[in-house]
């Protein structure tokens, strides 16, 4: 019987506040939590409601120390902010840390055979948080700590793909020398963070498709088929890491792309196929936006379905 897919998820993420109003609030994971507990019912998804804690070791690999203190400090005296966009309470803390313990530990138990698969339904989201700097609601590069992580175990080559409406500019700035990571950005673009232009290929190792307000799922689709399937191929990564962010759907507030639910769908079973195809199916996604809280909902519903088949 083929493994079950993983899905994490911890109330300390519900404990961290960004304050009234703010659009990457609690309600988010609420609404995954309910959708999760349908899924359990199904032999093919476990649920796992308690994440370990990242070390600082850990966090280090991609973050410096003055970043990880900086952070530890202001969760501390909350609430305050690290940007305009970025705020923490005390709980904060615990929650940060518990997000890049639970992208580290589901890489790790996909790569031993637990489970087949793994999401992440965590917040803070991770993908603009850059290795001296938190910034777009992200306190640390939860992804990319587990990236470091399976280098560190012995793997050779790892990808990142990240569909969020917004460049993934942490992930990218982390990794830009290193040839092992192959990262790949479809995104809204000219947007925050204002970085991700084609023509950005780093070493080699990066690829990104901007796409003007108004782009829809055949855009995307056609990029994900094409291009980014033979880039995958060329690198031949033994891990397909995601930056999951439902923020592109036509419905949220912060976007200006076009995607339908179904769309996201697709990418569940492009990206499955991929894994499958390429590493043995070894693939982890964590959360990263998605505002409109019907929509992500939904959205999330159909790529989940599309990677247990």
């Amino acid at each position: 019987m083929k493994s079950p897919i993983a899905l994490y998820t911890d109330p300390a993420f519900l404990l961290h506040n960004n304050g009234l109003g703010h659009p990457e609030c609690p309600e988010r994971l609420i609404v995954i939590d309910t959708l999760f507990e349908e899924l359990e019912k199904q032999d093919s998804f476990h649920r796992i409601e308690q994440c370990p804690l990242a070390s600082r070791e850990e966090i280090l690999r991609v973050h410096s120390a003055d970043h990880f203190d900086r952070v530890k400090s202001a969760c501390e005296r909350g609430p305050s902010f690290l940007d305009p966009d970025t705020s923490v309470v005390p709980e904060s803390w615990q929650a940060a840390l518990r997000a890049s313990g639970a992208a580290t530990e589901g890489t790790r138990r996909v790569l031993s055979g637990d489970f087949s698969r793994a999401f992440c339904a965590l917040r803070p989201p991770g993908h603009h948080a850059e290795s001296n700097r938190a910034m777009g609601f992200c306190l640390f590069n939860h992804l990319a700590v587990a990236a470091a992580d399976l280098l560190e175990c012995g793997l050779r080559r790892v990808a990142i793909v990240d569909f969020d409406v917004h460049h993934g500019n942490g992930t990218a700035g982390i990794f830009r020398e290193d040839a092992r990571v192959f990262f790949a950005s479809c995104h809204q673009w000219p947007h925050y963070p204002g970085t991700g232009a084609r023509e950005d290929r780093a070493c080699g190792n990066q690829r990104n498709r901007p796409l003007p307000s108004g782009s829809g799922d055949e855009e995307v689709l056609a990029w994900m088929k094409g291009e980014l399937m033979e880039l995958l191929r060329e690198h031949r990564p033994e891990f397909l890491l995601i930056s999951a962010g439902f923020d592109a759907h036509r419905l949220d507030p912060l976007s200006g792309l076009q995607l339908s639910t179904e769309a996201y769908g697709e990418f569940g079973r492009i990206l499955g196929g991929a894994a499958d195809e390429i590493c043995e199916g070894r693939l982890l996604a964590v959360l990263e936006g998605g505002y409109h809280l019907q929509a992500l909902r939904d959205s999330l519903s159909a790529f989940l379905e599309a990677l247990r088949t």
